[in-house]
């Protein structure tokens, strides 16, 4: 991790097919950071993310790592960040630990990483069973365990938590809590009151019901 790493962006606009999501977005987090995003349904969390990943252009604005714009280069940028959507990824025809394995050696992460990712999840029971017959929050366990295995210095979750009881819930707090205070930084969006280190919170607005101007970091610096 670098503990000078910072994530900013400024004035930042979405558009899902020709409806403007949100306009003039802009926010910073520095290492040892996360922010929690908020917001109703449709208030473009998760196009927001998305836009982070570099899955999207945004309409209007920019997205910079340490002052250079991301768009600069994609691949450094792919190479430094972890992304959970809400799909799971998890492949139903290898076991819980091949599904790991196969996201760690992406990676280049070290298979010593593996049965400790688990654990901490509570996986280890079901290491050796075909994903297709794992719960939907066995699923949801097994594809954040993928970050407790697999170093990056930027996480990005959509709504990470659909699916965990509350032992599991308590048990993601903690490891992102550990990343940051290791130096890396986190964005996450969630209904719930998760417990996140330093940042603050970002609420965006329902675009059907406001001027399209987001609510603004509450908590969250100012870039």
């Amino acid at each position: 991790m670098n503990p000078s790493d910072r994530l900013e962006c400024r004035d930042l606009a979405c558009l899902r097919g020709e409806r403007l999501v949100f306009k003039g977005l802009s926010f910073a987090l520095r290492a040892g950071e996360a922010l929690r995003l908020t917001g109703p349904n449709g208030s473009g969390k998760s196009s927001l993310l998305r836009l982070l990943a570099g899955l999207g252009r945004p309409a209007a604005g920019g997205i910079a790592w340490n002052g250079a714009s991301v768009a600069d280069d994609p691949d450094a940028h792919r190479r430094r960040f972890l992304f959970l959507g809400h799909q799971d990824a998890v492949k139903p025809w290898l076991t819980t630990r091949e599904n790991l394995a196969f996201w760690a050696a992406l990676h280049g992460a070290a298979a010593a990483g593996i049965a400790p990712a688990l654990a901490r999840f509570a996986l280890t029971a079901q290491a050796r069973l075909p994903a297709r017959f794992l719960s939907q929050g066995q699923r949801r366990r097994l594809a954040l365990a993928r970050f407790a295995a697999i170093p990056a210095r930027l996480w990005l979750l959509d709504e990470p938590t659909t699916g965990l009881d509350e032992a599991n819930v308590a048990t993601l707090e903690t490891l992102v809590a550990e990343h940051c205070a290791a130096g890396g930084l986190a964005v996450v969006s969630t209904h719930l009151a998760l417990k996140l280190p330093g940042g603050g919170g970002l609420a965006l607005a329902d675009p059907a019901k406001a001027d399209l101007a987001p609510a603004g970091p509450a908590g969250a610096r100012a870039a």
